[in-house]
């Protein structure tokens, strides 16, 4: 995922989950990061697939959809003033995202593969509280060195 953009937003406050997917959508179109079919897209991909991760301590959404529809990659962090409820992507009921991170590739493996580190670095307590309390001008760089800095030493080369 090099020359990812991330964008970040804290301090807003969303009404239920398709209020943040449609936030999403919107600024990310604005952005020009996707295609109009994104918005869309976006909230039926949650509908069919819903996207909220109960952790040891918090509870995350990570939203995404095809990559048809991204036109480069992009990571949009945002922290609501209240946590928001998503429905569970492993099981029935909903739980209350504190971040929510959506995820914008333009390549299906890469999808795949920022979703397996970004879960991993999520498992780690440390990680997402840092994300939760660091202020918002921090969130960027904190994102990048836990999950992309560990993403390309797990895909370097190795040479035999």
């Amino acid at each position: 995922m090099h020359n990812c953009e991330i964008f970040v937003k804290t301090n807003i406050a969303f009404t239920d989950y398709q209020d943040v997917l449609a936030h999403i959508g919107e600024c990310m179109v604005k952005a020009g990061v996707v295609e109009n079919t994104y918005p869309h897209a976006l909230l039926n991909r949650e509908a069919e697939f819903p996207t909220g991760i109960q952790l040891e301590q918090h509870a995350v959404a990570i939203p995404h959809c095809e990559a048809s529809h991204a036109r480069s990659p992009a990571i949009y962090l945002i922290r609501p003033d209240a946590p928001v409820e998503f429905f569970q992507a492993d099981d029935e009921g909903t739980v209350p995202a504190s971040l929510i991170v959506a995820l914008i590739v333009t390549h299906p493996s890469e999808q795949l593969k920022l979703l397996r580190q970004l879960f991993g670095q999520l498992q780690k307590p440390e990680f997402l509280e840092q994300l939760l309390t660091a202020p918002e001008h921090q969130l960027s760089s904190i994102f990048e060195q836990h999950v992309f800095s560990q993403a390309e030493e797990k895909m370097s080369p190795v040479y035999i």
